[in-house]
C-alpha cells in the first residue's frame, strides 16, 4: 500500500483496469506469461510466436506510461509487424499498470524477471528488446545486472534522468526530490547516464530520440551514447511526439530501421 500511495503523484492516473485491445480470434494466438518480480509485483505478459517458418529471435517490448500499458505495442502494431518479419513476441506490463500486479518503483526488476520467462519459453533463439520511454528508461537500469539475456536492444525516449523528466511536474517532481533524499544510494543506482556506462551483455544498442519530443529531446541520447559501456547508435526522426513515432509521417523509415537493426544484430552475433 505504501508504494501505491507514493506513486500516485507519477502514475495514478494509468494503474487502471486493462482493456485488451485483442478480438477474441486474435487472443487464440497469444500464450498467457506471468512472472514474480524482485519488485514485489506479478508481472503479467503475453507471448505470441513468429507467422514466418523462420525464427529469428525473441523480443520482449516494454512499454511507456498509459493506460494502454502492454496493449500500447498491440494496438500500434509493433507486434504485428515483428511476428510478420520472423520475431516472437512477448508483451508485458510494469508492476501497477495493466494487469501486474502492484509492487515497488524498481521497475527494472520487472524487466529482469519477465525477461528469464521469455528465455525459458525459447531457450535458443536469441533474445532482444525493445523498450520506449518508461520501458526504455528502466531497461537501462535493468542491462547492468549480469543475469539478464538480451544480447540487443533498441532504447526509445529513455529520459536521462528522472529528474529531468518529472521537473514539469511540480508535486510528482516535490516528492521526487523527498524519495531521493531519503534513499540517496537508490537514486543513484537509478540514474540512467551514470548507469549506462556499467551495461553488461549487450553486443550493441540502438537509441531512438525525435526532434519535435518536448519531454525527451535529442540531447538526452546524446548524453547517453557518449556514456554507453557498449556499441551504441543514436537515430532521429524529426517531426513526432512523445512515444509517437509509429502514429507519425515516419512511421515507415521507423518501422524499417527496427528491422534493419534487429536483422543485423543477430546476424553480427552469429
Amino acid at each position: 500500500m505504501i508504494y501505491k500511495l507514493f506513486k500516485m503523484p507519477f502514475v495514478g492516473s494509468f494503474m487502471v483496469k486493462w482493456r485488451s485491445p485483442l478480438s477474441d480470434a486474435e487472443s487464440l494466438e497469444w500464450q498467457p506469461v506471468s512472472a514474480k518480480s524482485k519488485s514485489g509485483g506479478i508481472i503479467q505478459g503475453l507471448f505470441a510466436k513468429a507467422k514466418t517458418e523462420d525464427v529469428k529471435a525473441t523480443i520482449v517490448l516494454g512499454h511507456p506510461m498509459g493506460k494502454e500499458a502492454k496493449g500500447y505495442f498491440l494496438k500500434n502494431g509493433y507486434a504485428e509487424f515483428l511476428r510478420n518479419n520472423g520475431f516472437n513476441t512477448l508483451v508485458f506490463d510494469f508492476n501497477g499498470f495493466g494487469e501486474s500486479t502492484n509492487g515497488s518503483f524498481s521497475y527494472f526488476e520487472d524487466v529482469l524477471a519477465i525477461a528469464a520467462e521469455a528465455k525459458k519459453i525459447t531457450p535458443s533463439l536469441p533474445m532482444g528488446y525493445h523498450g520506449v520511454s518508461l520501458g526504455a528508461q528502466w531497461a537501462i537500469i535493468s542491462f547492468t545486472d549480469a543475469s539478464h539475456p538480451f544480447t540487443f536492444a533498441i532504447v526509445e525516449s529513455p529520459s536521462a534522468t528522472t529528474e529531468e523528466f518529472w521537473i514539469k511536474y511540480p508535486a510528482a517532481y516535490k516528492t521526487l526530490k523527498f524519495l531521493n533524499f531519503l534513499l540517496p544510494g537508490y537514486a543513484k543506482k537509478i540514474r540512467p547516464v551514470e548507469r549506462i556506462k556499467e551495461i553488461k551483455n549487450l553486443q550493441s544498442m540502438l537509441l531512438i530520440y525525435s526532434y519535435a519530443d518536448e519531454w525527451t529531446p535529442v540531447e538526452m541520447g546524446e548524453r547517453l551514447k557518449a556514456n554507453s559501456a557498449v556499441p551504441t547508435e543514436l537515430w532521429t526522426v524529426n517531426d513526432a511526439g512523445h512515444t509517437l513515432i509509429m502514429k507519425s509521417d515516419e512511421q515507415e523509415a521507423y518501422k524499417q530501421k527496427i528491422l534493419e537493426y534487429f536483422n543485423t544484430a543477430i546476424l553480427s552475433g552469429k
